[in-house]
């Protein structure tokens, strides 16, 4: 019926979870990327599979009343910003709708909102979106190579490629990062600096890395080099030193054959190895390779929610699990009796022992290792302890009549018992979601309130449904727009403890 190359006229009715837009001939559908709800199009058929296709914008017949001008001109080509032709207002109830679906179709939820009077049901909230929904990244991150002239450019990879549309203007990122990357192209320039090339691995700069104290106004400029130094380094950091806010000049040493960006070690070129931030009341210290939220402005909102979701009085005992460098168990350590944080990344943990130090908060305790390997293990441990004869309470006076070694005194960091039976536990996970050795650990320890932050709308649903299989039931859900013209859509989730 369709074979490819074909043309093909279609109205796009829906839009997919990576912002494609959705369409149907003769009740095939025909999944269309830079298409917008509303539009009527002319397409070319690239691909047929058994039940469905995909199509190539060839013309927007009739352009949708969602579809508005894009403010970047490179937006088809970059993906950074899928959804970008679409209105604001529409790219909120778009994302809005995929949280619903998910919580729906994967989590077997019923749903109500704000204005239903019935209890039956998730509380689901109208997503917060934001006033200004450009400009907001306070992180960027510009690969560095050359054209089929052998001109430096800088810019971001086309979608799925690794080829570089040079544009040093982001409109999701900050002004700054223009003037950073004309500084570092015109010294490159003037001083015979070469761009990496992944093809045959030569070449000395491959990436360069600005982030933004959106607060503080410090700027950090992290360098990431195929090799140890930049020959004339003192030029470039006295050039990037004239900017107003530079805090930190800083190399990334990276000689691998490698996708990743950044590499392990860090060399500091001039001023601090870090720079500095406030979400609300907390400061936070960011090096290179810091994990921290890219959208402050709703960062805050996301942190105040999950906070509020916490329902934290000042007695409770709560376990922050994925917690990086400490940036949501900060945030509740001003309302909580002690709070114990999780993270893999030991560079991470040490941050937030740092920025716990830095905010002269004493009531944290942080763990290296994996979430869903440290909770378990910490329970199976203190369970066996706890199965054991425990050690009788000795007062001062007994212990100064004893002779030295006769007491035995049993000696656990914090409260193990508030350890073990937290109040709340929050968990932010990669989006992936959390494994489920960890979610059984989560049941066994019973808390009395569970806070879900999470990134992927489909783990999340999942997730919520094992809980609540037992002894949990979501309360409420707020998402929280932090990816503005991209499809990536944040949410809070307060879920409760059944009382049976």
């Amino acid at each position: 019926m369709f074979q490819k190359n074909m043309e093909l006229e279609l109205l796009i009715v829906d839009m997919g979870v990576d912002g494609t837009g959705i369409g149907k001939a003769e009740g095939v559908a025909f999944f269309v990327k830079d298409a917008v709800i509303g539009d009527r199009v002319l397409i070319k058929v690239m691909k047929m599979k058994k039940r469905y296709g995909f199509g190539k914008l060839l013309k927007v017949l009739e352009p949708s009343p969602y579809r508005v001008q894009p403010l970047c001109e490179f937006y088809r080509q970059c993906g950074g910003c899928q959804i970008q032709a679409l209105d604001y207002a529409q790219q909120l109830k778009y994302k809005e709708k995929k949280v619903r679906s998910n919580l729906q179709r994967i989590g077997g939820f019923s749903i109500r909102d704000n204005t239903e009077c019935e209890k039956q049901g998730i509380l689901f909230h109208p997503i917060i979106g934001m006033e200004e929904p450009f400009f907001y990244r306070n992180k960027a991150q510009f690969p560095i190579g050359t054209d089929k002239n052998g001109k430096i450019v800088t810019g971001f990879y086309a979608a799925r490629s690794h080829h570089i549309i040079p544009n040093r203007k982001c409109c999701l990122g900050v002004d700054i990062n223009e003037k950073v990357l004309d500084i570092v192209i015109s010294f490159m320039e003037d001083y015979h600096i070469t761009a990496y090339d992944e093809s045959t691995g030569k070449g000395l700069l491959r990436h360069v890395l600005v982030r933004f104290g959106f607060n503080t106004k410090e700027i950090m400029v992290c360098l990431v080099v195929n090799g140890r130094r930049i020959p004339h380094a003192q030029k470039l950091v006295e050039r990037l030193a004239e900017l107003s806010g530079m805090t930190s000049i800083t190399l990334s040493v990276n000689e691998k054959n490698t996708n990743v960006i950044m590499g392990e070690e860090i060399v500091r070129l001039w001023g601090q190895g870090c720079i500095t931030d406030t979400i609300g009341d907390i400061s936070y210290q960011i090096s290179p390779l810091s994990f921290f939220q890219v959208n402050p402005i709703q960062t805050r909102k996301l942190y105040e929610t999950a906070l509020a979701y916490a329902g934290l009085t000042g007695t409770e005992t709560v376990w922050d699990l994925y917690c990086g460098i400490g940036t949501i168990s900060l945030f509740l350590a001003q309302r909580a009796k002690h709070v114990y944080g999780v993270e893999i990344v030991e560079a991470a943990i040490a941050d937030a022992r740092n920025n716990a130090s830095l905010n002269g908060i004493e009531n944290v305790t942080f763990f290296v290792g994996k979430a869903e390997e440290i909770l378990p293990s910490f329970y199976e441990d203190s369970m066996q302890e706890s199965a054991k004869e425990p050690c009788p309470e000795i007062s001062e006076g007994d212990i100064r009549e004893s002779a030295a070694g006769e007491a035995e005194i049993c000696k656990v960091e914090g409260q193990p018992g508030d350890m073990l039976h937290p109040d709340v536990i929050v968990v932010d996970p990669p989006r992936k979601g959390c494994d489920e050795k960890c979610l059984e650990t989560i049941l066994k320890m019973q808390p009395e309130r569970v806070v879900y932050v999470s990134c992927d709308p489909a783990t999340l649903a999942r997730d919520l449904k094992y809980l609540c299989e037992q002894y949990y039931e979501v309360r409420e859900v707020q998402p929280v727009d932090m990816f503005p013209q991209g499809v990536h859509t944040e949410c809070v989730v307060g879920i409760q403890r059944k009382h049976i």
